[in-house]
């Protein structure tokens, strides 16, 4: 018997070290909606239907001293990791531009195969932010 069908992604983590940083980044210049924040923790944000979970990998290594929070086990990551945010075809333009007119690097910016374009940069913490074209992944 196989595994019953997923409806989607909920959500996607990265981990990062200055929290402040991060949210001018995902809040600020990415423009998505701040759900949560836990100074010396975690900052997430509303992205579409999911959500982008920020961690400070060396506080999500350890059980959580925090008698309300939720028993959820250690986790963490080193090194930089990736996330993908969707966006219209007809918008891709606009994202260029706007992260040009804020001095954002962008590392890469082309056209799959499929016609789908990237725009590749990076957080404050060095973790892969792509913005790509939401029909990159679509099936036929």
């Amino acid at each position: 018997m196989g595994a019953p069908v997923s409806t989607g992604l909920l959500e996607a983590a990265v981990y990062v070290e200055d929290l402040d940083a991060t949210e001018a980044f995902y809040g600020g210049l990415l423009g998505l909606e701040r759900l949560t924040r836990r100074d010396g923790r975690h900052v997430f944000f509303r992205c579409g239907e999911g959500v982008i979970l920020t961690f400070i990998a060396e506080a999500t290594r350890v059980p959580s001293d925090d008698a309300s929070a939720l028993p959820v086990p250690p986790h963490g990551a080193i090194g930089p990791g990736h996330v993908c945010l969707a966006a219209k075809a007809e918008e891709m333009n606009e994202w260029e531009r706007h992260l040009r007119e804020n001095n954002v690097e962008i590392e890469a910016d082309f056209f799959w195969p499929n016609g789908a374009r990237s725009i590749y940069l990076r957080d404050p913490a060095g973790n892969s932010v792509e913005i790509a074209d939401k029909t990159l992944w679509r099936r036929g």
